[in-house]
């Protein structure tokens, strides 16, 4: 499940170098735990493609930065 290249596991780590819990995430983005998980690859069905983008968009509205594919793999970053 990719959405415009970003994987879950980049969502993982996205999340994970702002230091955000699952529930956090949702917390901030108003929506279930569940959708985070499945979002980020645990559990059915996928979320739409509206709700990743939107999980998308809170992760770079806190200052992440994500790497599309460029030979050494995607990956994800804090803005400086």
């Amino acid at each position: 499940m990719e959405q415009e290249g970003i994987s879950p596991a980049q969502l993982r780590a996205g999340r994970a170098l702002l230091g955000w819990s699952q529930a956090r995430l949702a917390e901030a983005m108003d929506v279930s735990s569940m959708t985070i998980k499945r979002a980020e690859g645990s559990g059915k069905p996928t979320p739409s493609a509206e709700t990743l983008a939107a999980i998308r968009a809170a992760l770079e509205a806190a200052g992440v930065e994500f790497i599309q594919e460029n030979g050494g793999g995607p990956g994800v970053r804090l803005r400086k």
